[in-house]
């Protein structure tokens, strides 16, 4: 009996093994496909407006349809896997109750044991039984809890490369907003076979506006991405009042140093004043509405029946183009920063839009070191220097009338876009 029992309890074990990791890597495709299904609806759901404006409505339910039908495949692939592990590991225990009952019984007959050891080697061999099936009951929600603890413990383990808290901070009394690229050379970890910027030095002297223009492609947002150590350069050095910027603490960086106007602005479902506030959580009332003053945003948003209570909705939708963006234009003045980043701050909004959000920037860059990424030629103008960029390189610098003057890549770019503004106007004439 106990021969029987020293077989069968490893036989279950490898059976464990061999179907458990089996049924581990159909989980694991289960939990993709369910991944692939929820962001396919969230997708849609999110771009709402476009899925209307172009009718794909039944497109979209059938391309998640198409994707919940393979989950639910793998699903009840898995379900199935998991059954017939069960009634395997049970066929298996049950017959190892059996074969003990049928060799106790004919060594009960042959008078080469009593019924009462039988009853005691039972009761010890169920006992082993009952373990083993309550593992094989709770390997099904084992195997599914694994899989997707799996994927949350690598997203755990991960180490940021560029540590958030550490590093040092420069006095805001002292900072000066001295900018200083040196030979940078750039490739995105994605994509290190392709390099986007190449030997890129430029300084930005204290209070001054300087100006990134040129091809899509050619590297402008990534200079503001690396400023913002959103990234750290393949080669070369950022500095700032001369310190390294690798020195300089992210946090501090981006939270008191440097303001960020980006082309498509994000609002949270939540109220103008919070809004406003999320740029310095620290700050007072006044300052929230100082900050909305320098923006041009203090007079609308006291007409609206709210105010400053007035909920934006998701992503802003309650609010026009301009008048997000001027918020946004407050949430990062309110930090009182020594740096700002315009990132085609004005590329997205129409003519009456642009006005009105051009006005506020041009109160919030005044003694301010401004880096600005433009779209539109005729909003740089007056830029203190303008840097043209091609494929990663530095081409051309200077002034707005130096550069039309030498007839080169900006003079080309300006005439091109005068050219589209005048056939616009031809078309709508």
């Amino acid at each position: 009996m106990a021969a029987v029992a020293l077989i069968s309890v490893p036989s279950v074990v490898l059976m464990f093994s061999m179907l458990g990791q089996s049924l581990r890597a159909l989980s694991k495709r289960a939990q993709r496909q369910t991944e692939k299904a929820t962001s396919v609806c969230e997708e849609s759901l999110s771009n709402i407006r476009t899925v209307r404006a172009n009718a794909s409505e039944y497109h979209e339910i059938e391309g998640f349809e198409r994707e919940t039908n393979e989950a639910a495949v793998l699903a009840q692939s898995l379900g199935s896997g998991i059954a017939v592990f069960q009634a395997l590991t049970n066929f298996m225990l049950n017959g190892m109750v059996a074969s003990t009952l049928l060799c106790g019984g004919y060594l009960m007959s042959s008078n080469q044991i009593t019924a009462g050891q039988l009853m005691a080697f039972l009761v010890a061999a169920q006992g082993v039984q009952r373990s083993l099936t309550q593992g094989s009951l709770l390997l099904g929600s084992l195997i599914r809890g694994l899989t997707a603890g799996t994927r949350v413990f690598d997203y755990l383990s991960l180490t940021p490369q560029i540590p958030l808290e550490r590093g040092l901070t420069i006095p805001q009394d002292v900072l000066r907003g001295h900018i200083r690229f040196h030979k940078v050379t750039f490739a995105y970890p994605t994509r290190d076979e392709q390099t986007v910027l190449r030997d890129f030095s430029l300084t930005l002297e204290p209070g001054k506006t300087v100006a990134l223009v040129g091809a899509s492609g050619s590297g402008k947002s990534t200079v503001a991405a690396l400023l913002e150590r959103f990234y750290e350069p393949t080669g070369g050095t950022i500095e700032l009042d001369g310190f390294s910027l690798a020195e300089i603490s992210p946090m501090w960086l981006r939270g008191r140093a440097i303001g960020f106007i980006e082309q498509q602005p994000i609002l949270f479902a939540t109220s103008i004043f919070n809004n406003i506030k999320y740029g310095c959580p620290e700050a007072t009332d006044e300052e929230v509405y100082e900050a909305a003053r320098l923006a041009q945003c203090h007079d609308f948003i006291r007409e609206l029946p709210e105010s400053y209570d007035t909920n934006v909705g998701e992503r802003g939708v309650q609010l026009s183009g301009g008048q997000r963006q001027r918020i946004a234009i407050a949430r990062a003045l309110l930090k009182k920063p020594a740096i700002l980043i315009l990132d085609e701050a004005t590329s997205a909004l129409d003519a009456t839009s642009e006005a009105e959000v051009q006005k506020a920037l041009d109160t919030a860059v005044k003694n301010r070191t401004t880096l600005v990424i433009a779209h539109r030629l005729s909003t740089i103008r007056n830029a203190d220097l303008i840097v043209v960029l091609n494929q990663g390189r530095i081409v051309e610098m200077g002034t707005h009338e130096q550069l039309t003057a030498k007839k080169g890549l900006y003079f080309a770019l300006v005439s091109h876009q005068s050219e589209s503004r005048d056939e616009e106007s031809r078309q709508r004439g």
